[in-house]
């Protein structure tokens, strides 16, 4: 694993919620957050949980390239903040197996059934470029 790689996941496991951008059928820009539900394993792909209903679900099947960014605040340290931004396309998944696979107790409550709950669905983001802001550092990593 690319060790930059290694470095954004173990600083991601403490960055809950990031926006996740679509493109609108009209051509916009649309954003909203989303918790990364400590599914920060990185190592290219993100998982979120929404409703069958949600705008995003819809400009997604219409245009499978997302954006993502998240933001860590500074560490107590004076580390500096992390920012990344990543491209990449998004999948709907409507597959339980996969919920229960990604699941963590936290989304119980926008989710009350579990991975049972009607209307769900799953996105993954595949990325296929990383750009990171570290203090002076910053890079970008193609998968």
């Amino acid at each position: 694993m690319d060790m930059r790689l290694k470095f954004l996941s173990d600083k991601m496991k403490a960055i809950d919620f990031g926006m996740l951008s679509t493109r609108t059928a009209s051509g916009a820009l649309a954003s909203r957050p989303m918790s990364n539900n400590g599914d920060v394993d990185y190592a290219g792909d993100s998982y979120f949980f929404t409703y069958e209903q949600a705008r995003m679900v819809a400009d997604i099947e219409c245009d499978a390239r997302v954006g993502l960014t998240f933001t860590g605040a500074p560490s107590p340290r004076g580390e500096a903040p992390l920012f990344i931004a990543v491209n990449g396309s998004a999948e709907l998944i409507r597959d339980k197996a996969q919920f229960v696979a990604h699941w963590t107790r936290d989304l119980d409550i926008w989710f009350p059934n579990g991975a049972e709950t009607p209307g769900m669905v799953m996105i993954r983001v595949r990325a296929s470029r990383i750009h990171y802001w570290h203090g002076a550092e910053q890079g970008e990593i193609t998968l």
